[in-house]
């Protein structure tokens, strides 16, 4: 089993991600990712079934030879024929799956537990004759019973797979029950959890991150957070939880180059980074309200729980809008290097906010009130 002291990040932008509604990724573009998330310093890229199309097995294979320092890993169904194909185009990880819900194994497969167990074995059987990492998924691990949940993973374990795979596939699971769920299957195996997580409630990235506190090994993310509906976590997402807590748990990734990863991705799938995006985001060092501008400029760590600086990014303080601060305002003179007294810097805040209660401000007409205010 890995230590439990960072989670492995397995990004899977390149199978997952390619499952978002504007996502068609050219071979260029796969290979493109693959190189810069490898240079990111990923543990793990996932890929596309080489079964799923002929340019896909192509890719595959392309970027499995390319010597980078990703293991690079392939998701496929729970079929020999999957199976050889992910060997035979050159991976090094094989990721199986299988749906084990009530739900799902009356609209997939129909297949009992007892014979999702036999074809697992058959299919785990010839996969370790290669020198490849092996991962069992319980497709939508969290509308399947606990007892059943058990019962394959720990019948997968005894086979040999390097890791078993928690996927909440419907994103309905609770940061409290996956936390709970990877405990019960942590003390029933003796084998590395990797953890799968949707975002159709808005808990994608809290909830992988009680995945690895319950003892998952292995999170799954993919660059934006794309995916199957509204996707899984988001690669900046789980580095800004783990830096935020420990920056040791990050170091190891060239986190600077987050901001460049999301804005190549949202171009090649035609979307803007999100407002609310961690670490990329236009917004996400800005500061704008008065009492936040006045302690930021004091001490950044009195609003920033992450130096902008160590991503590449730098804050910026608003002063072109109504709710501007006097230290704002100052704070402003001096980077246009004039001097504003504590009273002047007061008085031109009072004439920014009362322009701004009429009128959207722009900053050359606040630089232009603060040199009439220059001493």
């Amino acid at each position: 089993m890995q230590s439990h002291d960072r989670p492995l990040l397995v990004d899977t932008t390149l199978r997952e991600g390619e499952q978002f509604a504007t996502a068609h990724f050219s071979s260029s573009q796969r290979l493109a990712i693959a190189e810069a998330l490898d240079a990111f310093g990923v543990e793990y890229i996932e890929l596309t079934s080489p079964a799923a199309s002929p340019q896909s097995a192509r890719d595959l294979e392309v970027i499995a030879r390319r010597g980078l320092r990703a293991r690079i890993a392939t998701h496929v169904r729970c079929h020999l024929d999957d199976a050889r194909l992910a060997i035979e185009h050159g991976a090094q990880a094989v990721h199986l799956l299988y749906a084990t819900s009530e739900p799902l194994r009356q609209a997939s497969h129909g297949r009992s537990l007892d014979q999702i167990v036999e074809e697992a074995r058959v299919v785990i059987a010839y996969l370790r004759q290669f020198p490849v990492e092996i991962r069992f998924s319980a497709e939508d691990t969290f509308r399947t019973d606990l007892p059943s949940l058990l019962r394959v993973y720990q019948a997968v374990a005894e086979l040999g797979v390097h890791r078993v795979g928690l996927a909440d596939t419907v994103g309905i699971a609770t940061p409290r029950q996956v936390y709970a769920t990877v405990a019960e299957v942590r003390a029933a195996v003796n084998c590395d959890i990797e953890f799968h997580g949707h975002n159709d409630a808005g808990c994608a990235v809290a909830n992988a991150f009680c995945a690895f506190e319950g003892g998952a090994t292995h999170l799954d993310v993919t660059v934006l957070g794309i995916g199957e509906r509204n996707g899984i976590a988001s690669l900046a997402g789980m580095v800004a939880r783990m830096a935020s807590l420990d920056p040791q748990m990050v170091a190891h990734y060239d986190v600077a180059m987050l901001p460049e990863l999301d804005r190549m991705v949202a171009e090649m799938v035609g979307v803007t980074v999100p407002f609310d995006a961690p670490i990329s985001s236009p917004f996400a060092f800005h500061h704008k309200a008065g009492l936040h501008t006045k302690a930021v400029i004091n001490d950044p760590r009195s609003y920033e729980v992450l130096d902008p600086a160590r991503f590449g990014r730098a804050r910026t303080v608003a002063v072109a809008h109504r709710l501007v601060g006097w230290h704002a305002v100052a704070e402003r003179a001096r980077e246009l290097g004039i001097y504003l007294s504590e009273s002047a810097a007061r008085q031109a805040a009072t004439r920014i906010k009362t322009i701004g209660d009429d009128h959207e401000l722009n900053s050359t007409t606040v630089d232009e009130i603060l040199y009439e205010y220059a001493e």
